[in-house]
């Protein structure tokens, strides 16, 4: 049975002027392994979900999650607005990319300015994928989750245990 690699970590890095960022080495190695068409030699090809004006964040996805989101999508019903809505956020609102030799990819004008990336990029771990944050939006999402987390007397760990739907997403 082969290993499957997550992202973990988080890390900054500086973007330059063309829009031009390094991917965290390891975060390579999860999207290396998540392109079915990867070979050595080649470079990796994932998808960044820039989503509507509530996402304050990049979500990449490698090629095989992103598959699997778009499965999901395409076994509901055709023309409902639960999957329409869907289409537009992961099909329409993306865009598919690739680290260079480098180990970098170019974000887009239009992605940089949605989120307000100018100087640094924010990168987190979202274990099947990865965010990609402007640093200061960073740190209040951080903090407004610190918040969430004193609503628990228990320790993080029970939420594992929970078995409660309300929150699974696509």
């Amino acid at each position: 049975m082969s290993r499957r690699l997550r992202f973990r970590g988080e890390s900054r890095h500086k973007v330059d002027s063309k829009g031009r960022v390094s991917i965290p080495a390891s975060f390579r190695r999860v999207l290396e392994a998540g392109d079915p068409d990867w070979v050595e030699g080649l470079n990796p090809n994932f998808v960044i979900v820039y989503g509507d004006q509530r996402r304050k964040y990049l979500e990449c996805y490698t090629i095989d999650e992103i598959e699997a989101v778009e499965d999901r999508i395409s076994r509901m019903k055709r023309g409902s607005k639960k999957r329409r809505i869907l289409e537009r956020l992961f099909s329409t609102q993306s865009i598919t990319t690739s680290v260079d030799e480098t180990g970098r990819i170019v974000l887009p004008a239009k992605l940089r300015e949605k989120i307000g990336l100018s100087g640094e990029a924010q990168f987190a771990s979202n274990v099947d994928t990865f965010q990609i944050w402007e640093p200061e939006a960073y740190e209040a999402d951080l903090a407004e989750t610190e918040e969430e987390l004193d609503e628990f007397d228990d320790d993080p760990l029970t939420l594992l245990d929970e078995d409660d739907d309300e929150d699974e997403e696509i």
